[in-house]
């Protein structure tokens, strides 16, 4: 109210006061209590004190934001694993009088299948290093109260399976639609 209280009182009557920010595996309202109860115990504390309804409210919706973006997340990754699939089936379809000319001067099915295999792992390489670049590119120019949550082991296993991902989709993609023509019959390229 614009008066100094210590020179009308005589005296501070507010205690010193410390903000305690805890990490993320202490966030849960039990640990919270038992870490209240232990610092209560110390003869310099006089008061601890938390919000166990905002701390859980706040842990329900993360959880529901977590739902939600795994159920997201799943969506896209089967729609672009889907256009993935596609786009090699008509690559090879593209190919099937190659595959099938092949077949006919005695080419192995290995034979046949490895270029496409080599061009298909190089494909999910190069996809793979794309995708890491531009989550790095992200991570890096995001606002710091969004970086300060990332953990740079999750992000280093996360670009791995990235990059594992990439390479198995299109590797299977290729080798399954390249089995399908060599099991066709020469009647049946045509259709």
């Amino acid at each position: 109210m614009g008066e100094n209280f210590v020179e009308f009182l005589g005296y501070n009557p507010l205690s010193a006061s410390i903000d305690v920010k805890v990490y993320e595996e202490y966030s849960d309202v039990d640990t919270l209590t038992k870490i209240k109860h232990q610092l209560e115990k110390r003869s310099e504390v006089k008061e601890v004190f938390f919000q166990e309804s905002v701390i859980e409210l706040v842990n329900k919706n993360l959880a529901k934001m977590g739902i939600i973006i795994f159920i997201f997340a799943g969506l896209l990754a089967l729609i672009a694993i889907a256009l993935l699939n596609n786009t090699v089936r008509l690559s090879i379809y593209s190919k099937r009088m190659n595959i099938n000319t092949l077949k006919l001067i005695g080419a192995t099915d290995n034979f046949i299948t490895k270029p496409f295999l080599s061009k298909s792992i190089l494909n999910g390489i190069i996809a793979g290093f794309s995708a890491i670049f531009l989550l790095a590119f992200l991570i890096y120019f995001a606002p710091a109260e969004l970086t300060a949550l990332v953990d740079l082991n999750s992000i280093g296993t996360l670009f791995f399976f990235i990059l594992i991902f990439g390479i198995g989709i299109n590797s299977i993609t290729t080798f399954l639609a390249v089995r399908k023509y060599l099991r066709l019959d020469v009647d049946e390229l045509y259709f």
